[in-house]
């Protein structure tokens, strides 16, 4: 991209979402409302319309966003790490807007409730066809993490969300969690189902014997008489967050080499724009961005970081912007392009939040949602218990929704301390709301979700936390593999991520007592990716949960989260109490 600096500082003032003020809008219709938040003027002559990391959520849902997300040495204070007013300032946010609650957790029971759920496929879709019909020729990019999070992409094999998919209108997709489905299926999937229809994109997917690519690396697809090149990169550290024997045949890995003789070859075959689509995380895309010439825009995912504004990185080839479009389906991104003279002159960058209350549901996506739902309908509404407080699951080191699952982990299972994945997706509920087998299953839902009780040493539940902890928060980003901390029940230990590898974790402590690094204990957990975890005879996680849930009495009350003492990095706009 060649903007110049003035001409990037011109146009970033515009890149902020839609302004709908509380006082202009509050007592509007759900249509005046629509009209407000999401009529944006047609702009160029190339579009990209972005979704990623919805996890397989058909149905509005709530979602509170983290408080904590924090950045270390050079991301301190930088987008994606900042969060609330923080973020509104950055944004051009008003606080109490609809905007600030889709992009912050301030006043979230209080805001949830008044402007009630975000997301939802039916909802999506709506705006979607209404974005399309104002950009002739836009394209639907898909950043993965799409067919899996859900009890129904789990008991379909993934066959909803690919349905839903086709009938959204997708035109090119990534991955990540899908490679949990297994090769075969995935393929199956990519050859059948998508053929002629979807493009599935991954530079970085390779075969492990000869080194081929297992899918095209990107499509050149023409708009507006404007040939635009999508480039896929799928999440390269797939064989070691989740388990290897699934995508055995295939190396992954961040390939900027690679990427840069893929921007190469599609400029050479007369691409005009570059995007990469990509589910690397944020702060790999911006060091990706830095390092690889040629690309306009990295449209990225994976971190589930809602950007209300596009970052600009310069590299030797000139400018590269880089987005992320959240998570759970409550964001839709806008990118505009306009094109002259064979290249990219400006830009305009919109993110959109899904309020399902100011979108009406389309009805042919509807009737599909409500066609695959109808068999499990029972099974999903069956209320486990009743919630006394809030629970969510973002935040770099612990949220309510895992607190509840360590606490049952521990409870039913007898353990001294529980571990929980620091996986990002997962819904939220308001106090008062049911805890469902839908919402049980929204934070459990995986391919290998078994519950597990491990006697461990002292020491390696040290090397443990150490080792999660540099994958957070290792100052070079191409050596952090996402996710957020695990989470800890029953210990408490002190954190300083500013701390060389092996020195983050310490002060470890039970009931009081420090541990004891030749001391064994009993750990609870889930999701093991290990091979041999899946013919052990474990009960799934969400049983063991399910059976806790049920022996409460009814109700469960707010839970109390366990987090760490935060060391070396306080104050950080990162990190809100």
């Amino acid at each position: 991209m060649n903007l110049t600096k003035r001409e990037f500082m011109q146009v970033l003032g515009a890149g902020t979402m839609a302004g709908m003020g509380l006082g202009t809008y509050a007592e509007a219709d759900a249509a005046t409302a629509a009209n407000g938040l999401y009529d944006i003027p047609k702009f160029g002559n190339v579009s990209f319309l972005h979704m990623t990391d919805c996890h397989a959520q058909l149905k509005p849902i709530y979602f509170r966003e983290p408080n904590v997300n924090l950045g270390i040495g050079s991301m301190k204070g930088n987008l994606p790490h900042l969060v609330g007013e923080h973020l509104l300032k950055v944004a051009k946010v008003r606080p109490g807007t609809a905007e600030a609650h889709a992009l912050t957790y301030l006043d979230f029971e209080k805001a949830a409730r008044r402007y009630g759920k975000v997301g939802g496929f039916a909802h999506l879709a709506t705006l979607v066809k209404r974005l399309k019909a104002s950009r002739p020729g836009s394209l639907l990019l898909d950043g993965g993490d799409t067919w899996q999070g859900s009890a129904t992409s789990l008991w379909t094999n993934a066959q909803d969300m690919v349905d839903a998919c086709k009938l959204l209108g997708v035109d090119v997709m990534t991955g990540h969690w899908e490679f949990t489905y297994g090769m075969e299926r995935v393929k199956e999937i990519v050859e059948k189902d998508f053929a002629g229809k979807v493009d599935f994109v991954a530079q970085n997917v390779k075969t492990n014997d000869f080194g081929d690519q297992v899918f095209k690396p990107y499509v050149i697809r023409e708009m507006n008489g404007v040939p635009c090149a999508i480039i896929g990169q799928a999440f390269p550290y797939t064989p070691i967050a989740n388990p290897r024997y699934m995508v055995a045949d295939w190396a992954f890995g961040i390939q900027d080499e690679n990427m840069q003789a893929m921007v190469n070859e599609a400029r050479a075959k007369g691409a005009q724009v570059v995007v990469v689509l990509s589910h690397n995380g944020m702060d790999v895309d911006l060091k990706m961005a830095s390092r690889v010439s040629g690309i306009d825009a990295i449209m990225g995912g994976h971190t589930h970081d809602g950007m209300p504004v596009a970052s600009i990185v310069s590299n030797k080839g000139g400018k590269t912007l880089v987005t992320n479009a959240g998570s759970n389906g409550k964001f839709l991104g806008v990118l505009d392009f306009q094109v002259k003279d064979k290249k990219v002159v400006d830009f305009r960058y919109k993110l959109l939040p899904i309020f399902a209350n100011m979108l009406p549901a389309d009805k042919e996506m509807d009737a599909l949602i409500t066609k695959i739902r109808a068999p499990y309908e029972a099974k999903l509404n069956e209320v486990l218990a009743v919630t006394e407080g809030t629970l969510y699951r973002r935040g770099n080191f612990n949220g309510t929704g895992d607190q509840l699952l360590l606490d049952a982990l521990i409870d039913v299972q007898g353990a001294d301390i529980a571990f929980s994945p620091g996986f990002r997706w997962g819904t939220s509920l308001l106090p008062g709301q049911a805890i469902t087998r839908e919402w049980l299953m929204d934070m459990t839902a995986t391919t290998y979700s078994y519950a597990t009780v491990t006697p461990m040493s002292g020491a390696t539940i040290k090397t443990v936390l150490e080792d999660v902890c540099d994958n957070l928060f290792n100052p070079d980003p191409y050596y952090q593999q996402g996710g957020d901390m695990v989470r800890v029940g029953g210990l408490q230990y002190s954190c300083n991520p500013m701390a060389g590898m092996g020195k983050r974790i310490s002060d470890m402590r039970l009931n009081g007592k420090l541990i004891e690094a030749d001391k064994s204990y009993m750990v609870a957990g889930w999701a093991p990716v290990a091979e041999e975890a899946k013919s052990a005879g474990n009960k799934p996680v969400w049983d063991v949960v399910e059976t806790w849930l049920k022996s409460g009495g009814g109700k469960v009350k707010a839970r109390k989260l366990n987090m760490p003492k935060i060391e070396g990095v306080l104050p950080n706009p990162g990190y809100v109490a």
